[in-house]
């Protein structure tokens, strides 16, 4: 019976719950913008690998390093359209 309980699962969905959690009591207490943003960023990209890895089995196939390899450039591109429209319509660049 204790093959079939899926602990991995249950362990991350708790993790999810706790990095929620911690989302929350940054926009419940007064805290400064910077210190926010940065533990919100810090719970939200921690949120993302963890449902990438435990729920979306990303690390259990043969085939994993290409499955990080196109995650990689998935955010590199995020990031890049992200700075080129900053760079274009914010900083008149």
């Amino acid at each position: 019976m204790k093959e079939l309980f899926p602990l991995k699962q249950v362990m991350g969905f708790a993790f999810s719950l706790v990095l929620t959690a911690v989302a929350l009591l940054v926009y419940f207490m007064d805290m400064s913008f910077g210190v926010g943003m940065t533990i919100l960023l810090l719970t939200a990209f921690t949120q993302a690998g963890l449902q990438l890895v435990v729920f979306m089995h990303a690390g259990e196939t043969d085939d994993k390093k290409s499955i990080y390899v196109n995650v990689y450039y998935g955010l590199l591109l995020a990031l890049l359209t992200i700075l080129g429209t900053l760079l274009v319509m914010v900083w008149d660049m």
